[in-house]
């Protein structure tokens, strides 16, 4: 008070003396006017000087009220608002609020709680048995556009994350191309090895132009000559694509919006230190994950390679029961309709396979339907 009264604001009072502001300004409103040896610094308590408790027979009152509507009422209903309308309708009854009624049912254990229903969630990549009993690794690849720094242009990054291992990566770009995602798809696999599967969104980036049935793009074809299975997520499902979207939310935390990045050049080298950082960091989560498989030495990038392995599709049926897997519209099951599917299609028996999925019982697949269905492999020219 003294420092207050030679002139120091409240807020240079308050850091030195490590106390609040709304302190100070109270201590200061008690002293207004006297002197500092005759003001009561005694903590007082908070509690109302007088309150006004509902009787005991109010109270009974409210609970034979409830106990009568909720016998006799047609529409079943005994609650808080219900009794204010029952009191309201009775004459000579004491007027009482929605709120004293609600705590004279606390008070009195007269409030039934709502138990919530909590299911057990799934596994991590329960839908796909592999990777949901530890077996295999799945990394997860996505798109954050829009990224600008002061005085630049419009850039995008393409994330990577494991799922078991938590492997990270982040690949920045001026725009988005089937090209340059192949060539981060090889350098991050080059570094880390290959995972069994790889998880990507329905986008023309990943999966391929839509404009074609049985259209194969650049993503596909490099995942197939590497022996590692696509999976594409189901456009608007927010489930399967949890992982990389929790990955993308990480990264704009802990890197983009860390600080003002002065140039894009400084915010990459920010971001490469970061990954590398963060894989450092969870060296011991990768030496429990499943094993990763060796980069091909001898490997080299052919398009044109014969379709060998399987291509995963999440998709969710319509009202009707049918699903679309590379422009073809199959019918599953009418009564599995609004309902996810995995339709893994296999190139090597040239088929498409449908197995139901249930987040309830995840280890529940039951297999829908087999569809013959042949691929013909076209000269890929490149133009994705």
């Amino acid at each position: 008070m003294r420092a207050i009264r030679r002139g120091a604001t409240v807020d240079a009072v308050a850091r030195r003396f490590r106390a609040g502001g709304n302190t100070v300004r109270r201590w200061v409103a008690r002293a207004k006017g006297r002197r500092l040896d005759r003001v009561d610094w005694e903590s007082r308590s908070r509690r109302p000087r007088s309150t006004t408790r509902t009787t005991r027979q109010d109270e009974n009152l409210v609970l034979e009220i409830r106990a009568h509507l909720r016998d006799e009422s047609v529409l079943g209903e005994y609650g808080a608002d219900a009794i204010l309308r029952e009191l309201a309708a009775r004459s000579d009854m004491p007027e009482l609020s929605r709120a004293t009624i609600s705590r004279i049912l606390v008070r009195r254990g007269a409030v039934e709680k709502r138990r919530r229903v909590r299911r057990r969630s799934p596994p991590a990549g329960w839908y796909l048995p592999a990777v949901a009993s530890g077996e295999a690794e799945l990394d997860a690849f996505d798109y954050i556009e829009d990224l600008v720094v002061r005085g630049g242009s419009l850039f995008c990054v393409l994330t990577a994350i494991s799922l078991s291992g938590g492997v990270p990566g982040a690949f920045l770009h001026d725009r988005r191309s089937a090209r340059q995602t192949v060539d981060d798809l090889v350098r991050h696999w080059r570094r880390h090895g290959l995972p069994t599967y790889a998880q990507f969104d329905n986008d023309v980036v990943f999966q391929g132009t839509h404009r074609h049935p049985d259209s194969i793009g650049r993503v596909i074809r490099l995942c197939l000559s590497l022996d590692v299975t696509s999976v594409f997520a189901p456009p608007r499902e927010h489930g399967p694509q949890n992982l990389a979207e929790g990955f993308n939310s990480l990264w704009r935390r802990k890197v983009w919006r860390r600080c003002e990045w002065p140039s894009r050049e400084e915010f990459h080298r920010g971001s490469d230190r970061y990954i590398d950082a963060l894989l450092e960091r969870r060296a011991s989560r990768r030496e429990y994950a499943p094993p990763r498989a060796a980069f091909p030495a001898d490997w080299q990038l052919d398009f044109n390679t014969p379709f060998r392995g399987s291509i995963v599709f999440l998709r969710r049926t319509d009202e009707t029961g049918h699903v679309t897997v590379l422009g073809h519209r199959i019918q599953v099951l009418r009564k599995w309709s609004q309902r996810l599917v995995r339709a893994d299609v296999d190139l090597n028996e040239h088929e498409i396979r449908i197995w139901g999925l249930r987040r309830s019982e995840p280890e529940v697949q039951p297999l829908l339907r087999t569809v013959p269905h042949r691929i013909v492999q076209k000269r890929f020219l490149g133009r994705d």
